[in-house]
């Protein structure tokens, strides 16, 4: 019979203890999620405008959402500024009226009401972008499933510059 170790509850929480000691215990909450950066999408950064101003809203009934969290973490970052422009009813993602700035509320979060995003390019979409010097730059360009969709969420995972 060839030499095979016997494994059973026994020998394998035994095992399991060894390593944990080994390693310096068991995994903690805090270490188990880890949140990697979102990555920056093709074409996202098309018509940006730095700085662009800060606006209560560019029109009524479409929103477009989302949360802003710490890479590592995932801690809410408040008071953070995100640019957003899209083609809308009113005209191209170069019109001054389809762009503009929100700051993300305590909890991370965002929101912006615009008019309704339209194809452009053959498909409806939306552009968002950070880009100051805490953390680093990302832009997103999040595709909508269907013209009649009311809202898009884009989030962001930012890591420090």
């Amino acid at each position: 019979m060839p030499n095979t170790p016997f494994v059973n509850r026994r020998t394998f929480v035994a095992g399991a203890g060894a390593l944990a000691l080994a390693t310096g215990g068991l995994i903690k909450p805090s270490q188990a999620a880890s949140y990697a950066p979102t990555q920056t999408m093709r074409g996202g950064s098309n018509n940006y405008r730095p700085n662009a101003p800060l606006v209560e809203k560019l029109g009524d009934g479409f929103f477009i959402r989302g949360k802003v969290l710490k890479a590592g973490d995932g801690a809410p970052l408040a008071g953070v500024r995100i640019q957003i422009w899209a083609a809308t009813t009113l005209g191209g993602e170069r019109e001054p009226l389809n762009h503009g700035s929100v700051l993300t509320r305590n909890d991370g979060s965002y929101e912006l009401e615009t008019m309704q995003i339209v194809p452009n390019f053959g498909q409806p979409h939306a552009h968002l972008a950070y880009d100051d010097d805490a953390f680093e730059a990302v832009f997103l360009r999040p595709v909508m499933p269907s013209v009649s969709d009311t809202s898009v969420e884009a989030n962001f995972i930012l890591a420090p510059s």
